[in-house]
């Protein structure tokens, strides 16, 4: 790696030059340091330097099983040419498992390893030609036990004009083409925390919006207008709602268009997410979304999910909440900003409660069975209908079903909003973590003045069936249900963070099955044209008997099937306003649309 560079190193408002010497190593507080090439990113290798000091006999290292995703994906599997140097001296170094590795050394270890990465989505990371996407735990070892020491990430070798962006990366300076930029964190977590996005990308601070706010996209079909408009309403707005920003610097890294296909979505960090939408009309719900998460789950958080272990997975009974109530603000972010119309809320609100009614699953496993099983949903056959809920969509309508019983109890004055605040000030502000679903019931009873204990019990860890009806109408609204025939794919697919559309299952006697539709096929081609982001809502949108052209990539061949649409009968659920709703259910009905409390007059 060329070290004859210029790094500018923020730190804080004060910025501090650091001219480093042809060949000679970086100097830092930091106990463990990375040193990352990016040279011929065409080839996909990351070649990695982990310098670990003081090593006195043995040191082990490990790569994390798992980031970003509950899933356990093994990122050694990505990586070759493992060594281990003191100085110019090659040392023992012998593989444990799939993940470590136990070095036998005295000094300064030197750790060398090439990690192969080119997958798109902000669930993984990716390196080529066109620009890097890095979600560092993904690439960087770690040595065990010093996890908690600072630490130092380098990267070097960029292409010609190439950028770099980071919530812990401020400044990057280029000399003689030949760029340098380092990120410091307080420990391992801290810097896997804060992905990365290197290339040839647009960048913007959000105007009016305090703390600093900044937005890096890379990609196409997007106004920076737009997007500004959009982001600086949901973050001016969930900032006062929070009571201020837990953040000095906030980063949104966004990829719109060609750069996010086949790898939708978005992913929350302590002080930034990555995005991936196919157009900037995407954006406003997947933001809201994950910009809220900034509180809820990464500061207002489970102790079961503290401290992170990266070798094994993490389970949690209040992935409802962190996850599903996350959404149920970013719905109501959405709605109350002006981003959506009333009508917008209650259209989604529907489409919740439809999707959660037509899943068998939803009479057996509950809000907190769903959030312990996160880790199976990288298995096809778990998100079948007749085999789970989701904790995103049965969170968010336990969220609107909790807000709309503590404005009636307290008569208004107060909301689920109070529960996030106090939550926020008796934990995240604290550095305390939250015992799952009990510590949220008791802060609700404690606003709302009554027990919530039968809520819990039958509704979050039960199985008994939410009554929609009987609290909606506590909000003036009430819930309509039509029955409409509807078109079926025949066959489930979901976006796979490496390979794009990919068949899940396929059902049997459907017409996919008998044009010759396998699970596994990775769908290229959408009736001679681009994937729908969801299927599913495509399909929603045809009639039976239409016909479905796919393109599938099968054993590096591509096969093209023809085939009609099925045809169900669906229950679809609609959330309405109550024409005669009393004076009170209309006062709680603006509250959760606006985002108000008040206090009842004496008079």
């Amino acid at each position: 790696m060329n070290l004859f560079s210029c790094l500018l190193l923020f730190k804080g408002r004060a910025a501090i030059l650091v001219l480093c010497a042809a060949f000679l190593p970086l100097t830092c507080n930091a106990a463990i340091r990375y040193e990352v090439s990016l040279a011929h990113p065409e080839h996909h290798l990351f070649r990695v330097t982990m310098l670990i000091p003081d090593v006195s006999g043995e040191v082990t290292v490990q790569m994390p099983a798992w980031n970003a995703l509950y899933q356990i994906r093994d990122f050694s599997s990505h990586l070759q040419d493992v060594e281990a140097f003191v100085g110019a001296e090659k040392v023992p170094i012998l593989r444990v498992d799939k993940l470590t590795w136990r070095i036998t050394a005295m000094g300064t270890v030197r750790v060398q390893y090439a990690s192969y990465w080119d997958e798109p989505g902000p669930f993984s990371t990716q390196l080529n030609a066109e620009h890097a996407f890095i979600n560092p735990a993904m690439i960087l070892m770690y040595a065990v036990g010093s996890q908690q020491e600072k630490v130092s990430l380098t990267f070097g070798d960029f292409p010609h004009g190439w950028q770099a962006e980071s919530a812990l990366l401020e400044g990057c300076k280029v000399v003689f083409d030949q760029p340098l930029c380092r990120e410091e964190a307080a420990n391992y977590g801290a810097l896997v925390d804060a992905p990365i996005e290197i290339g040839n990308f647009d960048e913007f601070d959000l105007s009016g919006v305090s703390p600093r706010i900044t937005v890096a996209v890379h990609g196409d079909n997007w106004q920076k207008k737009k997007i500004e408009e959009l982001l600086t309403g949901i973050c001016q707005y969930q900032i006062k709602l929070m009571e201020g920003a837990p953040f000095e610097r906030y980063t949104f890294i966004l990829h719109i268009g060609k750069a996010a296909v086949g790898a939708g979505g978005g992913m929350e960090h302590a002080d930034s997410t990555a995005i991936y939408v196919p157009s900037d009309e995407f954006l406003a719900a997947v933001g809201a979304h994950e910009f809220f998460h900034l509180w809820n789950v990464k500061r207002i958080r489970p102790a079961s999910l503290e401290p992170v272990d990266y070798a094994k997975e993490q389970y949690s009974r209040a992935l409802w909440f962190s996850e599903g109530v996350t959404s149920t603000y970013g719905s109501f972010t959405l709605v109350r900003t002006g981003i959506w119309s009333k009508q917008q809320y209650y259209a989604d609100l529907g489409e919740q409660i439809t999707e959660m009614e037509a899943r068998p699953a939803n009479r057996w496993q509950s809000a907190e069975e769903s959030s312990l099983d996160a880790w199976l949903e990288k298995y096809a056959i778990y998100n079948q209908p007749d085999m789970s809920v989701s904790y995103y969509t049965k969170g968010q309508i336990l969220g609107v079903l909790l807000d709309i019983l503590i404005r009636d109890r307290s008569d208004n004055r107060k909301s689920l909003d109070d529960v996030l605040r106090e939550l926020n000030t008796d934990f995240a502000r604290q550095g305390k973590f939250y015992r799952e679903s009990d510590d949220i019931r008791i802060v609700a009873e404690k606003l709302s003045g009554g027990s919530f204990e039968e809520f819990f019990r039958q509704y979050v860890a039960g199985t008994v069936a939410l009554p929609y009806e009987n609290i909606l109408d506590l909000a003036g609204l009430k819930l309509r249900r039509t029955q409409h025939r509807r078109a079926t794919l025949g066959f489930a697919a979901s976006r796979d963070a490496g390979t794009g559309l990919v068949v899940r299952s396929v059902e049997a006697e459907s017409f996919a099955a008998k044009a010759g539709l396998r699970a596994g096929d990775v769908i290229v081609k959408w009736n001679n044209g681009e994937l729908p982001r969801r299927p599913e809502r495509w399909a929603a949108e045809q009639n039976p008997g239409n016909v479905l052209r796919l393109t599938v990539r099968r054993d590096e061949k591509e096969v093209t099937l023809e085939f009609r649409l099925g045809e169900a009968t669906e229950t679809y659920f609609q959330v309405e306003e109550n024409p005669r709703a009393s004076e009170k259910t209309r006062r709680i009905r603006e509250g959760l649309l606006k985002g108000e409390t008040q206090a009842v007059s004496s008079n």
